[in-house]
């Protein structure tokens, strides 16, 4: 009859610490429904549950008081081996995940670089974080592998854009330096200047190089200074010699190697921005992530100005606190209910 009361008592244990997970997780799931940005708090809290429902079950089955020790014991030296060995493991990509929410190095919309690969953030989760390609793909890399290898993150002040290309010794250096800086300059660059890379057997290296402050224009930047390097080269009469020009047929000694051009005309341009087709879902999320900070600033100013209409000595500001506040609980309807609509479209994609 003990034994029998001893397994019914196990049975219901874990039977009601069961039922408590479940019911505990689905009103979790509910409250973070609809809400991609949060997927990383809910996994943490998720995690720490599992871990709690382990240690009830240790704490409420009917054992003896050595063996639920022992038990306790093997959880602790269990949880304290898998943190060691987190370098290696699952827990790793976990830990990699809190580090990179505590130092913030980057947030989605940002552009990164993380061994080969390059491209804009998209999510940054408990496991993995996913970046946008230039292919428009979308890229997974395990935290662990991000925080394992330099990460290069593009400033949103601005970045430095270039070419690099080799002409021959045969053209002034004035005149090329002229031309380059003009291109860059046309392209919307800021303070453009010249390097001289290197001196070959056969040509001079040049990098043109210059601050491009549209960082969400990356793209159509890059096609631009090149295009408009190109051009103003090929108008001059300049040859281009990169990387190596070689040429095994009989010409004239006065011939040049340029595309017959009677004028240099503006390329076709259809209005539409490369970046934002290949960086959609990369610019939407950090759309969502501006919008949150706007939200949460609203709702800070909220608090503030709470405490002042709450201020009776000073009946003007009191007015003018709750005329503002109803100003800004409109804007976080507003806020709230856009950022709704853009997290149910980026977790569609």
């Amino acid at each position: 009859m003990e034994y029998l009361m001893i397994i019914v008592r196990t049975i219901v244990t874990i039977v009601v610490i069961a039922l408590v997970a479940h019911f505990a997780n689905d009103r979790l799931v509910k409250h973070f429904e609809g809400k991609p940005h949060m997927a990383f708090r809910l996994q943490l809290i998720q995690l720490g549950g599992v871990l709690f429902a382990i240690l009830a079950l240790i704490l409420f089955l009917p054992l003896d008081g050595e063996l639920r020790g022992q038990l306790l014991s093997l959880y602790g030296i269990v949880i304290s081996a898998t943190i060691a060995l987190s370098s290696t493991t699952l827990v790793g990509n976990v830990m990699a995940g809190i580090m990179l929410k505590t130092i913030k190095s980057c947030r989605p919309g940002y552009y990164i670089t993380v061994g080969d690969h390059f491209g804009r953030v998209t999510t940054m989760d408990l496991l993995h974080t996913e970046m946008q390609t230039e292919e428009r793909d979308l890229t997974t890399l395990p935290n662990l592998y991000v925080v394992s290898n330099p990460l290069r993150v593009m400033r949103t002040s601005g970045t430095v854009l270039f070419v690099e290309l080799s002409l021959g010794y045969d053209v002034s250096r004035h005149e090329i330096e002229r031309l380059l800086i003009s291109a860059a300059t046309e392209t919307g660059l800021e303070s453009p200047f010249v390097q001289i890379r290197e001196l070959g057997d056969f040509s001079v290296t040049y990098r043109i190089s210059g601050l491009l402050t549209e960082v969400n224009r990356l793209l159509d930047k890059r096609r631009e200074l090149r295009s408009r390097t190109m051009d103003a080269l090929h108008t001059a009469g300049i040859e281009i010699v990169s990387p190596t020009f070689m040429n095994t047929r009989n010409f004239d000694t006065n011939e040049k190697f340029i595309p017959e051009v009677e004028a240099v005309v503006e390329s076709v341009d259809n209005g539409a921005s490369t970046d934002a087709l290949v960086f959609d879902k990369a610019e939407e999320a950090e759309s969502v992530t501006k919008l949150r900070e706007m939200l949460e600033a609203a709702q800070e100013r909220i608090k503030v100005c709470r405490e002042s209409a709450a201020d009776t000595s000073k009946p003007d500001s009191a007015s003018a606190a709750t005329s503002e506040i109803e100003v800004l609980e409109r804007k976080v309807e507003r806020l709230t209910a856009l950022i709704d609509r853009k997290e149910a479209k980026i977790s569609e994609e």
